[in-house]
């Protein structure tokens, strides 16, 4: 709870007013695009923590089910459907492109930081302004260059059908949700809310995505006359209008092709068993060696990578699917394109599927009874989901500076050790417990993403799991925030 008296509080507030400013009077090397934040500043207002979430996952929530305006048609095969959980964009609306402009132009500013073709000396401040600023206008280049490339590719329609007019105003639509995003992200990296701005465009995409499949109020003739797509409104509207109620419970709990109560349930059924499986850890404890007293802990989580070895994972089948299918269309009868993969459109939904090779064999199976007729499918993908995410979460903790001697470093730099133990066997002593979490854990988040899709969960796997583990860290976060205003602070 913050209290607002004057100006000098302004900053304690993380209520964000919803006004986003494009603006040019800025220097460059400051910033790209101005983001206008107003607070209520009203003598003796109370403006809660939760207010600030609230504002970020309804600005992103928004614009994913807003269409574009102007498009001619979306049906057929999406290029980029198995990508789109891991860049929080869906189809045909405003929120195409997704999270793709932020993520590409930091992995490109990072490349050339990183190859000295660019140099920047993180201790600078102005050198960390201007190379924040570089990428936020590549950014925007990107979502523009992207923009044109979608509409001038016919994602939507020929050009011819749609009207040069309706072409640049299709453009003109995602480089401005391009450039909100960027704005939403540099929001949240100002500090004006919690966490990562690209973990909080994921977990919404996913859980608006729960949300509309669950009660979503579009009806479909799926052959059976119309249905609402939502399954809870599906739920009741078969309880009322049909007499047979044992015979619309059982069609509402097991309808094929559309979302159904099974597989809600089977969602929150997961979302229940990840939240459990976080509590696992080991606590370490350590002391100051130069403060007599001082003592702390040293926890080590199951889930010691959180959830980037399922975004490795499904970053790696994505792109083997993209180039899978790019190679069947033009080359479909070549050995080694049908040795990666062999592709057909669905009756249903028109996507794309896997039928055989590579592609097919990493693939979930749609159900048990599908493992059951094709039993070397699904102990392949199983082995593959394990191995991989177990593979990925090693890797990552020797890359990203949290691996036992990364940890250990660390430590002696604050001047904490271990009681019981020598400065020198702090390492060995981690790495006791490190990597086997690293791996261990990984495995289970490959096990957890195999049950959620077996059991049918919306939204797959991946995109529970992904969801689950960053709505976690929100809390974990959101708990930290709390303790520090009430003024507690531990190690």
């Amino acid at each position: 709870m913050v209290i607002i008296k004057d100006k000098s509080d302004l900053p304690k507030c993380r209520l964000p007013l919803t006004i986003f400013l494009v603006t040019g009077n800025i220097p460059f090397k400051r910033s790209i695009v101005q983001v206008l934040l107003g607070y209520f500043s009203i003598k003796g207002w109370e403006v809660d923590l939760e207010c600030s979430i609230w504002f970020d996952l309804f600005f992103l929530s928004c614009p994913s089910q807003l269409p574009l305006y102007g498009i001619h048609s979306t049906t057929g095969a999406d290029p980029f459907y198995w990508m789109r959980v891991i860049l929080a964009s869906n189809r045909g609306t405003v929120m195409e492109l997704g999270i793709t402009p932020i993520v590409t132009s930091g992995l490109v500013m990072q490349l050339l930081a990183g190859s000295k073709i660019i140099e920047v000396d993180n201790n600078v401040r102005e050198d960390r302004a201007l190379l924040n600023g570089a990428q936020k206008l590549l950014g925007i280049l990107i979502a523009v260059g992207e923009a044109v490339a979608y509409v001038l590719s016919g994602m939507y329609g020929s050009v011819g059908q749609l009207g040069v007019g309706n072409a640049i105003l299709i453009i003109l639509q995602l480089c401005f949700a391009g450039i909100i995003v960027i704005c939403l992200d540099e929001l949240l990296q100002k500090g004006y809310g919690l966490g990562s701005g690209i973990s909080l465009f994921i977990a919404t995409n996913i859980c608006e995505s729960i949300i509309w499949k669950a009660f979503s109020p579009t009806t479909i003739n799926s052959g059976r006359g119309a249905e609402f797509e939502g399954a809870v409104i599906a739920l009741f509207h078969l309880l009322i209008t049909r007499t047979d109620k044992v015979r619309a419970l059982r069609e509402a709990f097991y309808r094929q092709n559309l979302p159904n109560v099974t597989n809600l349930l089977a969602t929150v059924l997961v979302f229940l068993i990840v939240i459990y499986f976080q509590g696992f850890r080991v606590v370490l404890p350590v002391r100051s060696k130069n403060a007599r007293g001082q003592q702390g802990s040293y926890p080590i989580k199951l889930f010691y990578t959180s959830n980037m070895p399922i975004i490795l994972q499904s970053a790696l089948v994505s792109n083997l699917y993209f180039i899978s299918q790019l190679l069947y269309r033009r080359y479909g009868g070549n050995f080694l394109v049908n040795l990666l993969g062999k592709w057909k459109e669905s009756e249903y939904s028109g996507q794309s599927v896997p039928v055989g090779g590579l592609a097919y064999y990493i693939t979930a199976p749609s159900s048990l009874s599908d493992i059951l007729a094709n039993p070397f499918h699904g102990l392949f993908y199983i082995v593959f989901m394990l191995s991989a995410c177990a593979l990925f979460s090693k890797t990552w903790i020797e890359v990203s500076g949290s691996s036992a001697r990364d940890v250990a470093k660390q430590l002696k730099e604050q001047q904490m050790v271990m009681p019981g133990h020598r400065e020198s066997n702090l390492q060995k002593e981690l790495n006791r417990y490190i990597p086997t979490a690293a791996a261990f854990g990984g495995m289970c988040i490959g096990a957890l993403t195999v049950l959620a899709d077996l059991m049918g969960a919306i939204g797959s796997g991946t995109g529970i799991l992904l969801a689950v583990t960053i709505i976690y860290q929100y809390f974990e976060t959101f708990e930290k925030e709390k303790t520090s205003e009430l003024g507690f602070f531990g190690f």
